[in-house]
């Protein structure tokens, strides 16, 4: 099923030179687990795919079916310290209805997760930050985007 909208994101992806098919936000944890939970059981992000021991490493996928970007989420199963991410650090989903956006705060309050003040205070106005257990931040933000 196709719609409008879906033909507006493969727009957006094609650059002057190529189209891309899909876009994966990759970042490593140590916390896998845990950190998994805050996504998909705080946020409520399905789980799209998971792999184990692949070349040493565990990961899952997370976001949307059938969007064309996904959030995947990797653990070294050799261990290694991770970067420590600043509080700028951040995956800011737009959500444009008040009430879905209150919703989901909510969702993510009776999972045990608060909100945080967000280092720049352009992201006071109308959003709400959101820390994981690695400490990186997503910002929920009640607007319509760019």
């Amino acid at each position: 099923m196709r719609s409008n909208a879906g033909d507006v994101a493969v727009q957006r992806l094609t650059f002057p030179h190529a189209r891309v098919a899909q876009v994966r936000i990759a970042r490593p944890t140590e916390r896998l687990d845990e950190v998994v939970k805050f996504y998909r059981d705080g946020l409520g992000l399905p789980e799209l795919a998971r792999f184990k021991n692949h070349d040493g490493y565990d990961g899952v996928m997370l976001g949307l079916p059938d969007a064309t970007y996904h959030l995947e989420l990797t653990q070294d199963s050799r261990g290694g310290p991770c970067p420590a991410p600043g509080a700028d650090n951040l995956l800011v989903l737009y959500i444009p209805d008040a009430s879905e956006l209150a919703s989901l705060c909510e969702r993510l309050n009776r999972h045990g997760y608060r909100p945080v003040a967000p280092q720049n205070p352009y992201w006071l106005r109308n959003s709400v930050t959101f820390e994981d257990p690695d400490g990186w931040r997503v910002v929920l933000s009640n607007t319509h985007g760019i």
